[in-house]
């Protein structure tokens, strides 16, 4: 039995873990001692997920975790372990899993109630102190379970197993999709039906970014060429920019937008959403050239660069919706603070460009948002309203600042320094490109032990099993850093990543890839899901990873694993497209692999031609640079091809076809354009 009493959160290195360090509740961190101690006094494990920035977490916090009489029932009548969703992503996709296997709704906190072998019998997300919003009070459900374990120990026996068995990895049964051309550009049409045509997104409330669903419109408008599906990202990234779930003084986006309109967010910045924003709009300035795009990328790498490093140059996780105990305090104003501190004759002009009034639009006060003057100014009225943002930005400033989750995360800092890359190469920024790199290298030397990843580091630990996101994400990230420069060392890191998620992660008699190594073993199921999440879902960037491998190396076991993948996933594909929008988005690089190489001419200089790629979108296309004198091999689809006239040269290939050689810029644009497209008959 374990013999610490009290909270045992204190020597925790979690965020999250640490809010909750003082509270009168006996909170454990997982791990061995805590399902001892459940066993020992056979006692029902109280499981609490969430993280740091989320807003409800706080509610049931301050409602519930920091008030005694009920922190006594807790400690009573269960063992009561904490988990930080951040940190242990696998044990959270776990136990999300089962509420939903019990009918309930997802969302956190996540409150589920174990066995003390950690088998899930019952569960919900927030409960309030007292009865209301249709949800029992808390010490009510806490009395009720316990009665349930001492009383009805058949029915909870019954429960977990049924339960736990329903959380066993399987794949459907039934025919796999038949990922073609015509499925793809069939599919395109019936997804955007979901699509909100007013304001972008998806259909309803609450509004998420959905970026893979978008980038499957994006890229399948491209290929197919459809307009209507360019013209839905086009719409949505343009809403998402200028509407309150975009920080308009400091940069950066909110999770989601509460409401139909992206007006009002769920105010906590999370660092996945900006790097997935980020990369998408660069992939859609490439082709549209939208000013806006542009500046809300580099306002958004502004904002992560001066407020989200961490000590050593890596990302951090998130910034908190609440600060003084108010969701979004930090982020809104009345007209009459911002008259104060523009006075009136500037104040006129902003309040109707941002959507400022005296009885303001959330809660009697004003989130800034651009909705209802979308388009951008003349250049000297946005230079005015830029001057503007600066003042209401430094006033802001003196406000007691929301809480920062600053533990670094593998999976998600891997989608930022990917984001950093693309943007770095698009608008030829070294010092985006240095930054990236910065924070490649921190994951690479400090979230590194013989060769295999940790997911999460602070405080001088790193800690935490690596997942296969973390894996699959670090190696997009060094596939990105890999094409901006033309560095074979990032191609020989990202080879041995995926070695490592071969060996322990692959599920041989499925297909796919599990979520946790083989060698995770805390986990009472290992999950295995094609499925889209906030954010990417291993499987699906790991098939994109592949192809890429593919036409870097040469060998054709990359592609093979792809198309592995897709099949493993196949029957679920066919039974819920949406839900796989990242895997059919991926699947369309095992139809067209994308190749560019440029042959250098004597002098080495491929500057034109690479100025020429960011005039267009070519979603994962690798860069290959080669010298005059040297041979691809022979499994290349350039295999022998040549420069021309002593010229840099390039050569478009997409499968086993390559264009004819060109010399000239722009023309590389105008061949890429032709080549990216087919006909679906």
């Amino acid at each position: 039995m374990n013999d610490k009493p009290g909270n045992q959160l204190g020597g925790e290195t979690s965020p999250y873990l640490l809010q909750h360090k003082d509270n009168p509740v006996h909170w454990r961190p997982w791990g061995p001692a805590a399902l001892k101690e459940a066993k020992d006094t056979n006692k029902p494990i109280l499981l609490s997920v969430g993280y740091a920035a989320c807003h409800w977490c706080h509610v049931m916090a301050h409602e519930s975790f920091e008030d005694e009489a009920t922190a006594a029932v807790m400690n009573d009548l269960f063992v009561n372990i904490k988990v930080d969703r951040e940190e242990r992503p696998d044990l959270d996709a776990i136990y999300m899993n089962a509420l939903h296997q019990i009918g309930e709704h997802g969302g956190w906190p996540l409150t589920m109630f174990l066995t003390p072998d950690a088998e899930p019998f019952w569960g919900g997300t927030y409960f309030p102190r007292e009865e209301r919003y249709g949800r029992p009070a808390f010490v009510s459900v806490l009395n009720t379970v316990a009665r349930a374990y001492r009383e009805e120990p058949d029915k909870v026996r019954n429960n977990a197993d049924a339960i736990t068995a329903r959380l066993k990895p399987s794949q459907p049964q039934g025919a796999g999709a038949q990922i073609n051309d015509m499925t793809l550009s069939n599919l395109a049409r019936r997804f955007l039906a979901a699509v909100d045509p007013v304001n972008g997104g998806m259909r309803g409330a609450p509004k998420f970014p959905q970026t893979q669903f978008f980038e499957l419109l994006w890229r399948a408008g491209l290929r197919y060429g459809m307009p209507n599906p360019r013209e839905a990202v086009d719409i949505t990234l343009t809403h998402i920019a200028q509407g309150g779930i975009y920080d308009h003084l400091g940069g950066g986006f909110s999770r989601y937008s509460v409401d139909e309109r992206w007006l009002v967010p769920h105010f906590e910045k999370m660092l996945y959403d900006n790097a997935l924003l980020v990369d998408m709009m660069t992939e859609a300035w490439c082709e549209e050239k939208t000013p806006l795009y542009a500046q809300r990328i580099e306002e958004t790498i502004g904002w992560l660069l001066r407020e989200m490093l961490t000590d050593g140059g890596a990302f951090a996780a998130s910034l908190d919706a609440d600060s003084e105990g108010e969701e979004g305090k930090f982020y809104v104003w009345s007209l009459a603070e911002i008259e104060d501190a523009l006075g009136a004759d500037d104040t006129e002009l902003f309040a109707h460009v941002y959507d400022v009034t005296a009885e303001g639009n959330f809660e009697g006060h004003t989130i800034l948002n651009r909705l209802n003057a979308i388009e951008l100014r003349d250049d000297e009225t946005e230079a005015r309203l830029a001057a503007m943002r600066e003042k209401l930005f430094e006033r802001r400033s003196t406000r007691v600042r929301p809480g920062f989750d600053d533990k670094v995360l593998a999976d998600w800092n891997g989608l930022m320094i990917a984001a950093l890359a693309n943007a770095a190469s698009t608008f030829d920024r070294a010092d985006w490109f240095a930054a990236a790199e910065k924070a490649f290298d921190f994951v690479f030397t400090r979230m590194t032990s013989e060769g295999r990843l940790f997911h999460a580091h602070r405080a001088g630990e790193a800690k935490a099993p690596a997942t296969a996101n973390d894996y699959a994400n670090m190696i997009k990230a060094a596939l990105a850093l890999a094409n901006a420069e033309a560095n074979p060392e990032y191609v020989e890191q990202a080879c041995a990543w995926t070695h490592v998620l071969d060996a322990h992660y692959w599920a041989d008699d499925l297909g796919g890839y599990y979520l946790a190594a083989d060698d995770t073993d805390d986990l009472i199921v290992r999950p295995l899901s094609g499925f889209d999440d906030a954010a990417p879902n291993a499987n699906a960037v790991m098939v994109s990873n592949m192809v890429q491998l593919t036409l870097w190396t040469g060998e054709e076991r990359y592609a093979k694993r792809a198309d592995d993948i897709l099949r493993g996933f196949g029957a679920s594909i066919a039974g819920n497209p949406v839900a796989h929008s990242g895997l059919l988005g991926a699947s369309l690089d095992t139809l067209a692999p994308a190749l560019v190489v440029l042959i250098l001419s004597k002098d080495g200089d491929a500057g034109a031609m690479r100025a020429a790629l960011r005039e267009v979108s070519l979603p994962n296309v690798v860069v290959q640079e080669i010298w005059h004198d040297e041979t691809l091999p022979s499994s290349s689809p350039a295999h022998g091809k040549t420069a021309v006239d002593g010229k840099t040269t390039a050569y478009v290939c997409l499968g086993p076809q390559c264009s004819l050689p060109v010399t000239d810029p722009h023309k590389l644009v105008e061949t890429i354009k032709t080549a990216r497209q087919v006909t679906v008959t």
